[in-house]
């Protein structure tokens, strides 16, 4: 029982759960909040008649909703009746209120058109108001902008590039944001870029022109700054050789007189010159306007491409630096080609200077040094290259007096041209070198024209006028009444003059080399040693040698190597007075004029002695001898005798000359004379010679030795010169004597009276003598003395011989 009980009470509770649920539903469903899913899904989800269920619960509720809807319109029924009535009751008051308000209503819209269209006027009008209110705002923002940009195209117009950059510049920062919702400023703010790079390009070309211009005038330029360092310096020296006033004093007053006329009047037209130039000296600003790389670097600067602009700037002058420093090929042909060439390069640092000067930044010292250096390394280069085809000193005189100005102009500038003076070393030796060849010539011409013979002076003034030109002193001369004769040819003072001269000419080339007094001594005292050891000694030489060059002259030419080796100490003195260098100094040179007129004087003495002995020769050649006679013709030789009379004469004319040397002389020609009377003997195609030969032949021997006895030079010792002959005799007196008994008795002994005679040599000549004997037949027809000889003879040969074959075998 109470299972069921409980049984009850739990289906009891759920039907109660159930209606619940059910409840639940409905009244969700009629709260008609959506979705309904999960509402409808928890009924269906119950017992499988739940829906049906749930459907009569439904129904019952629809029906209690209908119920009260009934109810409620039963009990508001009769008011809406009531209220109908009502209306019907007021319909025709309303159709008659409805034509008042139409007719109302048309009259209010004819009435308040007007006033409609006035309030629109008025609306228009406030509207408008507003707007010119708005425009004269906007305006007034626009307006500087528009004023700006017309401001920028104006200097765009007037080429005021910078100011026109400085105008974009505040556009763009100030005046273009404020407007930048406008389409004009978009179009503006699109062109400011392309102004940009049209003032660049535009720069750029001012650029490329000014370059060009400048290139154009670096020459003028150049010159102008050459000519103005030039004149300054020419200004100075002159002012200091003013002041110098022991400056060559101890100089020849004639040369003084000259160049103190000489320095007076360039002084003068110094002075003259600068006067007149005066108000025409030009800057390098007023010959090139240099407004464009100014304006050009200040607009790279403001655009941000200062670099770019300075590495632009910079290459195009590196190319038109190394245009410059390329010379034309015929520039070492005239001086107007170097001056030309160094007009430009001077021309293009002074520019490079004023810009390094009146910019920050563009060009740099170490820019400039840096292209200083290459071009002072092609500079030198070029200059070495075209300086050695010149071969007119003058032309280097002139290219050297260039380089300094050059090199002082540049100075000025303040680059270093150190390398430049030491180049200048270089071009003073071939310099000396040019000038070595033109006193060459002259020399040559010097001697050419020299008679080569003693100066004959008339008077004194003749005399005053020759020691004037050359330093001669001779006190036996000075005692002699006029009119006389000076030892030396005409060519002495000249070729003193020209040495001289020369030495001035190398001093041109040592002046304003910076250099002192002490190194301008010793180049000058070099150059001038040169001179003497190798132009006039080469000269000297070739004169010597040449085969018109007599005795005579040989003689004179002595002489005058003698007093020019004396000179030598005056020209010390000239050039010591020339700079101030006392010769007591310790790094003094010395001339080395000494050697080489002593080298000449031996070189003509030798000349002399060759020359002796070719005459000789030349008599020895006419000597016509017959070598087959019986007898003598009982007289020396004609060819002889006009030999020894021309030794004699010849020798009178060698009183002028050193003792030794006239003596040598002497000597040698009889040494020659005897050995070429010796060698006539033993010639080998002489094939016989007769006895009567052999004593004309003697006769001849004995003028020689008389000769040689008469002293025809002083000096020599009791008979040393007639030993020159001791061969000939002793050899012919053997033969004349016939003392072979003797010879071989003796030979070989100090004591011996034909100790001279050599075997082979009597030999020789006695073979002749016995061919001769052989050929004429003669013995066959003698008595027995005379066979008896004939035998002699061959026995004397034999031991001749015999004697020749042991001296080979000896040695």
């Amino acid at each position: 029982m109470a299972r069921k009980s409980k049984s009850k009470l739990s289906e009891l509770y759920l039907e109660e759960n159930k209606d619940q649920i059910y409840e639940n539903a409905l009244a969700e469903i009629q709260s008609f909040e959506l979705p309904l899913g999960t509402t409808l899904r928890s009924v269906y989800d119950d017992q499988p008649n739940a829906h049906q269920r749930f459907m009569e619960k439904l129904d019952a509720c629809i029906r209690n909703h209908d119920r009260e809807i009934e109810k409620m319109c039963n009990f508001h029924h009769q008011g809406f009746v009531d209220a109908i009535t009502e209306l019907l009751k007021v319909r025709a008051d309303a159709e008659k209120l409805k034509v008042q308000v139409t007719d109302t209503n048309r009259r209010l819209q004819d009435a308040g058109k007007e006033v409609i269209a006035q309030t629109e006027e008025i609306i228009r009008c406030r509207v408008q108001q507003r707007n010119i209110t708005t425009v004269v705002e906007k305006l007034q923002l626009c307006l500087p902008v528009l004023e700006m940009y017309s401001k920028l195209k104006e200097q765009m117009n007037v080429k005021r590039y910078y100011s026109a950059l400085k105008t974009m510049e505040q556009l763009e920062n100030q005046y273009l944001p404020r407007v930048s919702q406008y389409r004009f400023c978009q179009i503006m703010i699109e062109n400011l870029p392309k102004l940009r790079e049209e003032i660049k390009e535009i720069s750029m070309s001012d650029l490329k022109d000014f370059l060009e211009s400048i290139r154009k005038h670096s020459d003028r330029i150049g010159e102008t700054a050459m000519k103005q360092a030039q004149q300054q310096k020419t200004f100075s020296t002159a002012l200091q050789k003013q002041n110098n006033v022991n400056y060559g004093r101890n100089m020849h007053l004639s040369r003084n007189r000259i160049l103190e006329s000489k320095n007076e009047i360039t002084l003068k037209r110094t002075f003259e010159e600068d006067d007149e130039h005066e108000e025409e000296v030009l800057t390098a600003q007023d010959l090139v306007d240099f407004s464009p790389v100014y304006r050009c670097l200040h607009i790279y600067s403001v655009l941000g491409d200062g670099e770019i602009f300075e590495n632009y700037y910079r290459k195009q002058r590196r190319k038109q630096a190394r245009l410059v420093l390329q010379p034309q090929s015929s520039m070492h042909e005239t001086v107007e080609g170097y001056r030309r060439y160094f007009s430009q390069i001077v021309g293009f640092f002074v520019v490079e200077d004023h810009i390094l000067h009146v910019t920050q930044g563009l060009v740099t010292r170490t820019y400039t040094d840096e292209l200083w250096n290459m071009a002072l390394s092609k500079i030198i280069a070029v200059l070495r290259t075209h300086s050695s085809y010149c071969s007119d000193p003058d032309l280097v005189l002139e290219l050297k007096n260039l380089i300094v100005v050059f090199a002082d102009t540049l100075q000025g500038y303040g680059f270093p041209v150190n390398r430049l003076f030491d180049l200048l070393f270089e071009i003073r030796d071939q310099y000396n070198e040019t000038l070595l060849k033109k006193w060459s010539g002259l020399f040559r011409d010097i001697f050419e024209a020299d008679n080569y013979s003693p100066i004959p002076v008339a008077n004194e003034e003749e005399y005053k006028i020759v020691i004037s030109k050359f330093p001669f002193q001779d006190p036996e001369l000075d005692k002699q009444s006029f009119p006389k004769k000076l030892p030396m040819s005409q060519s002495v003072p000249q070729i003193y003059i020209q040495v001289k001269e020369f030495i001035y000419a190398s001093l041109k080339f040592s002046e304003s080399l910076h250099r002192s007094s002490t190194e301008i001594d010793d180049m000058l005292r070099k150059s001038t040693n040169l001179l003497l050891t190798r132009t006039l000694s080469s000269c000297l030489q070739n004169l010597i040698k040449k085969p018109h060059i007599g005795l005579t002259e040989l003689v004179q030419i002595i002489i005058n190597t003698t007093h020019l080796e004396q000179a030598c100490k005056y020209l010390e003195d000239f050039i010591s007075n020339i700079t101030n260098i006392s010769q007591v100094t310790v790094h003094t040179a010395r001339l080395y004029g000494l050697s080489t007129f002593k080298d000449a004087r031996h070189a003509a003495e030798g000349e002399i002695y060759t020359k002796l002995n070719q005459k000789i020769d030349e008599f020895i050649q006419i000597a016509d001898y017959d070598w087959t006679m019986s007898e003598s013709d009982g007289r020396a030789s004609g060819y002889l005798m006009d030999l020894i009379n021309f030794l004699r004469s010849t020798f009178q004319v060698f009183t002028h000359l050193p003792g030794k040397v006239a003596q040598t002389a002497c000597m040698s020609a009889c040494q020659h004379l005897s050995m070429s009377l010796m060698q006539m003997l033993l010639d080998s195609e002489l094939r016989q010679i007769s006895m009567g030969a052999i004593q004309q032949f003697n006769l001849d021997v004995i003028q020689c030795e008389l000769f040689a006895s008469s002293e025809p030079v002083p000096g020599f010792q009791g008979d040393t010169l007639q030993l020159a002959f001791i061969d000939l005799r002793q050899l012919l007196d053997l033969f004349m004597v016939w003392d072979w008994s003797t010879y071989l008795a003796d030979y070989g002994q100090a004591t011996s009276k034909y100790l001279r005679v050599n075997p082979s040599t009597a030999l020789t000549l006695l073979e002749k003598m016995k061919d001769s004997s052989k050929k004429n037949n003669i013995f066959a027809q003698f008595r027995k003395n005379d066979r008896d000889k004939q035998k002699l003879i061959e026995t004397v040969v034999k031991q001749l011989r015999s004697l020749v074959n042991g001296m080979s075998q000896h040695t």
